[in-house]
């Protein structure tokens, strides 16, 4: 089985889906700057985590197709509001949305993403005690995102954060998502409850390994290769697990939250952290998170999709950006 290849097969109709469901229209610039992000590509890993689930219980791609959609629509709206707050001026290789459209652009845009994600559901043809539960799913996933994000800004006017606090955060700002993806699937394709929780409790830890893992891709992946500033989490000063435990350590990183560095000073950073072993033990944790989130699957008959699912949260703490 070829990972890439399966989720593209998948994510091909999720294309399409975003170009039916969200078509350029009246005023133009308002839709260029909404389908931007959306349009550049991405890894539509949580689109598949829908659809995938949806497979995994008996149904079919069809049958939630526009939950996908509506999923990667409000995945995009987290990014270009994030973009605005990091003040990140890349994104998947290109100018983030903000400088392309200014930051007011780049808000409504962002708004345009959510507020569609939740018509798109709305008009599914499904179970209507099952689109409302999906629909209060990803509610409160989206209070719960700007709850983690609201805690990543705080941190930054933090000397100390400890390792559960910033869990915490990283579990509302980049995991529910995953696991409202998993559950969202799961119960549109007719699921009963207790499986559909199971499904979250996968999407939720292995998407605590994926942020745990991006932050060590942030730091150990070349520029060319991650689509973006390498080591910005370091010269931003944002209390990644990494920077927690080599603060803990005694590490003294004297790029940590100056905003910028040359590349001696940054490639002097990357060597302490390895060094002192903070960047492995993030590594360790992510590990155990994905090891721990593909058995909460047990719960699931085997599947090619159900393979699918457990070879993605594989690729979580394997992949190179």
């Amino acid at each position: 089985m070829n990972l890439i290849e399966e989720i593209k097969k998948r994510s091909v109709y999720v294309d399409e889906g975003i170009r039916e469901m969200l078509p350029i229209r009246h005023p133009e610039e308002l839709y260029k700057a909404a389908r931007y992000l959306p349009d550049a590509g991405g890894k539509r890993l949580r689109p598949a985590a829908v659809i995938l689930a949806a497979e995994a219980v008996g149904s079919d791609l069809q049958t939630v197709l526009p939950a996908a959609v509506a999923v990667e629509l409000v995945h995009n709206f987290t990014l270009m509001h994030d973009d605005i707050m990091d003040r990140d001026d890349v994104r998947r290789g290109m100018p983030a949305v903000h400088v392309k459209w200014g930051e007011p652009g780049a808000i409504l845009a962002g708004d345009t993403l959510y507020s569609r994600a939740f018509e798109i559901i709305t008009g599914m043809d499904n179970d209507p005690v099952r689109i409302v539960k999906c629909i209060d799913i990803l509610a409160r996933t989206c209070t719960e995102i700007c709850e983690g994000q609201w805690l990543d800004v705080e941190f930054e006017d933090k000397s100390i954060v400890s390792e559960g606090q910033y869990l915490e955060m990283v579990e509302k700002k980049t995991a529910v998502l995953y696991g409202a993806s998993c559950k969202i699937g799961a119960l549109l394709g007719g699921a009963p409850l207790e499986v559909a929780d199971q499904m979250y409790e996968f999407g939720r830890m292995i998407g605590i390994g994926f942020q745990i893992y991006d932050d060590v891709l942030d730091i150990v992946t070349p520029e060319e290769v991650l689509g973006k500033v390498r080591g910005s989490d370091i010269m931003e000063g944002k209390k990644t697990l990494i920077a927690i435990h080599a603060l803990n350590a005694g590490v003294k990183l004297e790029i940590f939250g100056k905003g910028k560095a040359s590349k001696g000073q940054l490639e002097d950073a990357i060597r302490q952290l390895e060094e002192s072993g903070s960047i492995e033990y993030a590594r360790n944790v992510a590990v155990s998170y994905i090891r721990e989130g593909k058995a909460k699957l047990d719960v699931l008959e085997d599947s090619q999709a159900k393979e699918i699912l457990l070879a993605i949260a594989d690729y979580m703490i394997e992949r190179s950006y």
